[in-house]
């Protein structure tokens, strides 16, 4: 899962969200020293992840792409589910996609004092080409991917992992469909339990 589902999945709390958010610049117990709401964020996050990767279905995704990219294929499909989500938004929720998305980023601007350094240096970049938008569309997921292999040197060549969205489209569908109603109830039970 990637940044959108991520926020999606943390609920109505802003502060969660965010931790949820930022997470993966957090490491070890460095979480400690955020405020609660955020650490739980944060913990969400961490089991997030490793529900996710370790699910049949997610595997499923990445053995489709391991070959040509490697231990890239689970960045990937992360980014592949977030485009699924996006794009059949209506399904997860009665609010607009850019409604969701314009709170978020207005949340974060409020909380801006709490945010990882890493992340006030992102957001400015991220409000502006409007990543979380961008997801509903193949072309945005490209652009995604183009960023990202920027930022391995092009050693990582996601910006060629859209071809295999194209190719592959109605069974990336099927698996993020059936994946995220799991990965849904899993995480309200988390959350439940924080």
């Amino acid at each position: 899962m990637n940044f959108l589902a991520h926020i999606y999945l943390s609920g109505d709390n802003d502060l969660i969200k965010i931790g949820n958010f930022m997470a993966d610049g957090i490491r070890g117990k460095q979480f400690e020293h955020f405020p609660e709401e955020v650490q739980k964020g944060i913990i969400l996050h961490r089991f997030i992840d490793t529900y996710t990767d370790s699910h049949d279905v997610f595997r499923q995704s990445t053995k489709r792409l391991h070959e040509k990219y490697h231990h890239y294929a689970g960045v990937i499909v992360d980014i592949v589910y977030d485009h699924f989500l996006a794009k059949n938004w209506s399904n997860y929720s009665d609010e607009k996609l850019e409604d969701f998305i314009n709170r978020f980023y207005n949340s974060l601007h409020t909380n801006y004092d709490i945010l990882t350094e890493k992340t006030q240096d992102l957001m400015p970049y991220m409000i502006e080409r409007n990543w979380l938008l961008s997801y509903r569309t193949v072309d945005g997921i490209h652009q995604i991917l183009t960023q990202m292999d920027r930022r391995s040197k092009n050693l990582s060549k996601m910006q060629f992992a859209s071809e295999e969205l194209k190719e592959f489209y109605a069974e990336f569908e099927q698996e993020f469909t059936t994946f995220f109603v799991e990965i849904q109830h899993q995480a309200k039970q988390k959350l439940l339990s924080l």
